[in-house]
């Protein structure tokens, strides 16, 4: 009897974390890289590079998919985009410029911004299995001599699970996801040839 008591409890305390768990906000500091290979183009000329952020909330999604849930996904704004920054200037750097956040007439400009980040929890339509519908935009504008070209460059992601990620999965799955967006765009050679003309 005592053993079935104590059965329960357990079974009781198991079902309170993992409803615990699934309620809990994410705050996800991500740190995304490029690594693909960029055009060689520059001469050592000067760009401005600027990263901005188009979302209109720090707020990505959620965990449970309801709207009245507490279980936010949460990326800052703060936080990202100096990194963002940081990777865009890197990049121009391998394509042969010299970066710089200082504008200047009639210096090539190059502005990076994150349109979209979303996280939507889905229906997998197979039993006891859910989804994270991932999706990162990324528009980059491009001008120089009166000249100027926008790129848009989508990434998505489906992510199957029996139980849900927890914050580092959560973190590796959108670091992968704008990894990925970042190769999109400085692999764009229409952008390297803007910005070396």
């Amino acid at each position: 009897m005592l053993q079935r008591h104590f059965f329960h409890g357990f079974i009781i305390l198991l079902v309170s974390l993992w409803l615990a768990g699934c309620a809990s906000p994410h705050y996800l500091q991500l740190s995304p890289q490029r690594s693909a290979s960029v055009p060689q183009v520059g001469q050592g000329q000067k760009v401005t590079v600027i990263a901005q952020d188009g979302r209109d909330s720090d707020i990505i999604g959620n965990r449970t998919g309801s709207g009245m849930s507490s279980a936010h996904i949460t990326v800052s704004s703060h936080e990202l985009i100096p990194h963002l920054q940081k990777e865009a200037e890197r990049a121009v750097r391998d394509m042969g410029f010299t970066p710089t956040q200082e504008p200047a007439e009639g210096r090539p400009r190059l502005v990076l911004v994150l349109d979209n980040l979303a996280y939507v929890h889905g229906d997998s339509g197979q039993a006891l299995i859910d989804e994270a519908r991932l999706e990162a935009v990324f528009r980059a504008e491009a001008s120089h001599q009166g000249t100027t070209y926008i790129g848009t460059y989508t990434s998505r992601r489906t992510q199957g699970y029996a139980i849900k990620p927890d914050r580092d999965s959560n973190t590796r799955m959108l670091n992968d996801l704008l990894s990925d967006g970042l190769d999109r765009v400085f692999g764009d050679p229409e952008l390297a040839r803007l910005l070396a003309r």
